[in-house]
């Protein structure tokens, strides 16, 4: 990681809190950045929009599309909050982005941040068509576990997601 990964991933912890500090409403940020210039800064809408597919990295992937005009975002890199669930990581290869960053992994926050199944996101990226996405976590680790429940907390199973 690099002070760069650092500065970024800070901005998307700002974009996380935009939306409050209540872990319950999963405030997820991500960052796409092209050569030091952001290319867009979203978090997570389901709620707001509503819309199951507005997570923080898909609302971030379809602005910076829309801002480029491109459909891919080759040599971008997206910062994340929390590591990327299924649908992110599959629009993250699809969208060609380069690099994946990202904070909290499913080991640091409660499991009902992922799906029940606990589907491997990184052996998608792993077996991934192209051999050109790399991706990377635990940048600024504590702090973006900090926005989410911890593992261990005992919650009602009716406040859950995925679970």
């Amino acid at each position: 990681m690099t002070q760069d990964d650092e500065k970024w991933m800070r901005m998307a912890i700002e974009v996380a809190r935009s939306k409050g500090s209540d872990p319950s409403t999963s405030p997820l940020g991500s960052v796409i950045v092209l050569d030091g210039r952001v290319l867009s800064a979203e978090r997570n809408q389901t709620e707001e929009l509503p819309d199951a597919t507005a997570h923080a990295e898909m609302m971030a992937i379809r602005r910076a599309c829309e801002g480029e005009g491109e459909l891919e975002l080759r040599g971008a890199t997206l910062y994340s909050t929390l590591q990327p669930c299924g649908m992110c990581t599959m629009a993250s290869i699809w969208s060609k982005v380069g690099r994946v960053v990202y904070g909290a992994g499913r080991d640091d926050v409660h499991p009902m941040y992922f799906e029940a199944r606990h589907v491997d996101t990184l052996g998608f990226i792993a077996d991934a068509y192209r051999n050109d996405i790399v991706i990377e976590g635990g940048c600024l680790r504590e702090e973006c576990a900090g926005l989410y429940y911890p593992p261990d907390a005992d919650l009602p199973k009716e406040e859950q997601a995925n679970l």
